[in-house]
């Protein structure tokens, strides 16, 4: 008789049956493409994002066209409120329709995401989310990196979470970036808010060079397989710290990556990339892995490993702190 592994996992206030779960990306923007994604084993979806900035410039651009036509427009601001407000509910039907149509197909937990930028009126979008049927929402907060003023964008973080838990009763997790001047003070600071998850980290876009062609041109798409370290480093050093469930996102390339973050203390893991280069049946490839070697461990249990080398409980947890980096370029020891 063949031994299973338990490979189930809580995360926000559900229990997935594994801790894989697919991040926002074009493979959760279709209701085929989730479907093969359940077949395959994922244990969760976050549907591709909805963007504040898709909404209001938009909105933005329906507004500057129908000014132009003065003659109609000139003294009725209730039309052009009423052009602002339709093409943002335009838009956000398509996504609670695409929620809608999921939620019909599949048995998994839906995560909706919303990209946002500020704490503006968009806030009432997440009351209409969980009306669709969403079981969670994961707010991806981006921040302008090219923004030199002084903002308090702990404060911001804060602010668009307390609107948004004020509209919804279903789980809200933030998606973070490590760009923080005192990022274990942020990522605290927010896993107080109420929320129930936080995933370590946001991957942006980043610009490269055409030196031959003087060109600014996208630098690599998918993440690599090394990039897994930094969420791997802030959740161990901090998941005995955060009273929410934790989701580690970028560099998740293999099994054993999946196993690091658990042993590090995470709940679960987003995983984007390596579907993207491997094809959505890689799901099963890392399972099989995970199991693999849960029993080679002698574990049963994705509870039994979690949490096992994470800062708290590791025999060396100076390994996560600064003193390594000087051991190794400054000849400390």
């Amino acid at each position: 008789m063949k031994i299973m592994a338990d490979l189930t996992t809580k995360y926000l206030d559900f229990e997935l049956k594994n801790p894989i779960i697919v991040g926002s990306c074009s493979l959760t923007a279709s209701v085929e493409d989730i479907v093969q994604l359940e077949q395959n084993g994922a244990a969760a979806i976050v549907l591709k994002s909805i963007f504040e900035e898709e909404i209001l410039l938009k909105a933005d651009h329906d507004l500057k066209i129908a000014k132009k036509s003065n003659f109609i427009y000139s003294e009725l601001s209730e039309t052009l409120d009423y052009i602002d407000i339709h093409t943002k509910v335009k838009r956000l039907g398509e996504y609670l329709k695409m929620i809608q149509d999921v939620k019909k197909k599949i048995l998994i937990p839906v995560i909706a995401s919303i990209n946002c930028i500020t704490n503006l009126e968009w806030a009432f979008f997440a009351a209409k989310i969980q009306d669709a049927g969403a079981d969670a929402i994961e707010l991806n907060i981006s921040l302008n990196p090219m923004d030199t003023g002084k903002r308090d964008y702990e404060k911001l973080i804060q602010n668009i979470v307390t609107k948004v838990l004020k509209s919804v009763s279903i789980p809200v997790s933030v998606k973070l970036s490590d760009c923080f001047t005192n990022l274990s003070h942020t990522i605290l600071e927010i896993s107080k808010t109420g929320i129930k998850g936080i995933v370590m980290f946001n991957r942006f876009y980043t610009p490269d060079i055409d030196i031959y062609n003087l060109n600014i041109v996208s630098g690599r798409m998918h993440s690599c397989e090394t990039e897994y370290v930094k969420p791997l480093r802030w959740i161990a050093l901090l998941s005995d710290k955060i009273d929410c469930s934790i989701a580690a996102s970028t560099g998740i390339h293999d099994a054993n990556t999946v196993v690091k973050q658990i042993l590090a203390g995470a709940d679960a893991v987003q995983v984007v990339s390596a579907l993207y280069l491997n094809g959505k049946g890689y799901i099963n490839q890392l399972l099989t892995g995970i199991e693999k070697w849960m029993l080679d461990k002698g574990y049963f249990s994705v509870q039994q490993f979690k949490g096992l080398a994470s800062y708290k409980k590791t025999t060396n947890p100076a390994a996560y702190e600064r003193i390594q980096f000087m051991k190794y370029f400054g000849r400390i020891g």
